[in-house]
């Protein structure tokens, strides 16, 4: 079964030769929806759980999600033809005043390994904008980062500032150096993670 070379080029960093498996793989009738769940999102999945058992490290754990990825750029058209179920939608993005994002863009590359659409806002974001990507993308769920203690406020307002467009169905993550579940309790949200992979299993909990 040769979807075992895509997740194996996930787990081996294969940036380079993750495109041709890939492409092979589609040209030979295989499900887009296999190569997408059995390839790209079990090997992130993987990966995950080596990080979470200190097997890997944030520099392997990037050079496996830019893997992902490669390959993930390529199935994206065939998914929009239909080729697999829609993805939930997830709008992410660092906090106004915080302009850190190495955790971010990891968490972004996690959660569309995971099989989310993922539409990242950048760094330095403020509470409107961040409403109006989730009124634009029809998100399901919005991930705040701050790194930062000075910029942890700005997380409340962009809560306050959902809830206040009456968007009371969209789920709230928040993450980053400074932030703990307690403070996500204080501030209305809906989970916290400290890492990238418990930040795709929180998503995934919070979309049922």
């Amino acid at each position: 079964m040769a979807v075992k070379d895509v997740y194996q080029a996930v787990l081996d960093y294969d940036e380079d030769g993750i495109a041709a498996l890939v492409e092979k793989e589609l040209a030979a009738g295989t499900d887009v929806n296999e190569l997408l769940q059995a390839g790209l999102i079990s090997a992130m999945d993987e990966v995950g759980k080596l990080f979470s058992e200190g097997e890997l490290y944030v520099p392997e754990m990037l050079l496996a999600a830019q893997t992902m990825k490669v390959g993930l750029e390529i199935l994206k058209p065939k998914l929009k033809d239909g080729g697999a179920g829609a993805a939930s939608v997830v709008v992410i993005g660092t906090v106004k005043g915080d302009l850190h994002d190495i955790g971010k863009n990891l968490v972004g590359m996690m959660l569309e390994g995971g099989g989310f659409e993922v539409h990242d806002l950048g760094v330095d974001v403020d509470s409107k904008d961040f409403v109006a990507a989730v009124k634009k993308h029809n998100a399901s769920i919005l991930g705040l980062s701050a790194l930062l203690t000075t910029t942890m406020p700005a997380m409340e307002e962009t809560v306050k500032t959902l809830r206040e467009a009456g968007l009371d169905k969209v789920k709230i993550m928040i993450g980053g150096a400074p932030v703990t579940q307690a403070f996500a309790d204080k501030i209305g949200a809906d989970g916290y993670s400290e890492d990238a992979p418990g930040a795709v299993e929180l998503a995934r909990g919070l979309n049922k």
